[in-house]
């Protein structure tokens, strides 16, 4: 479609980018999968990292003296021209209710959130099931703030070879085969414990580039961050079917 011709009006700095991601401060590798990869989407994300909170500090020590900092950033996306805000953390469920009070636009904090939808979707005699980096430390509320079904069954990949220790611990290296064969044992474990599991959720939103793999692996759909930022994408920034020539 031409400009030629049009008027337009301004107001914000940045165009163009409807999502604004909030990041913790980290340095661990971010391969094509994790949100923190700008290649992973197929639109353009303004990113934002909130100095401070670390891995450590948000998932094992619950964000403490985090949100404010959180709700400053997030405000300033929204200044940038965000029109949705979402993080890089399944943990930060916790500031749902804060950050959007706070920012005025739509807020996605966790892949938690899809737990309940997912649910609903699910044949009686299935539930979903969460695969989460820790967890010890996916506490009652964090599940509660995500609206996640009481007895949701959660398998944590702590313990295991790589891909707990080098995202909380922020190594500057990872083997991505050691992280997939991490991802799948826990997988594993939940299908073996919970065998009525018909969909599996990945909280944390460095696993998505194991998403397929997971499938392949126990034959139920998982739903990750990818999905769910692509979703909220599509609502702030619909595709415009009328304009579109119906042939060429």
């Amino acid at each position: 479609m031409s400009l030629a011709g049009q008027k337009v009006v301004g107001g914000s700095a940045l165009y163009g980018a409807p999502v604004g991601v909030l990041m913790l401060e980290t340095r661990f590798p971010r391969i094509p999968g994790d949100m923190g990869n700008a290649g992973t989407w197929n639109f353009p994300v303004l990113y934002k990292i909130v100095r401070g909170a670390s891995p450590d500090r948000v998932v094992l020590n619950g964000a403490v003296g985090t949100e404010e900092s959180f709700i400053s950033a997030a405000r300033e996306l929204v200044s940038l021209g965000a029109r949705g805000i979402t993080t890089n953390c399944g943990f930060l469920s916790l500031f749902q209710e804060k950050l959007k009070a706070a920012c005025g636009v739509p807020v996605a904090t966790s892949s938690l959130m899809q737990a309940e939808v997912v649910q609903r979707l699910l044949p009686p005699g299935q539930r979903v099931g969460i695969i989460t980096i820790s967890a010890a430390t996916l506490s009652p509320a964090h599940l509660a703030a995500a609206n996640v079904p009481a007895g949701t069954p959660v398998v944590g990949t702590e313990g295991l070879r790589e891909f707990s220790r080098v995202i909380l611990k922020d190594e500057p290296e990872m083997d991505v085969e050691a992280c997939r064969l991490d991802l799948l044992d826990a997988a594993t474990r939940l299908m073996d414990e919970n065998p009525d599991v018909g969909a599996i959720v990945l909280e944390c939103t460095n696993m998505s580039m194991h998403s397929a793999a997971i499938r392949r692996a126990t034959k139920r759909p998982v739903f990750d961050m990818y999905n769910f930022v692509s979703w909220f994408h599509g609502a702030l920034a619909p595709r415009n079917f009328i304009d579109q020539p119906i042939l060429d």
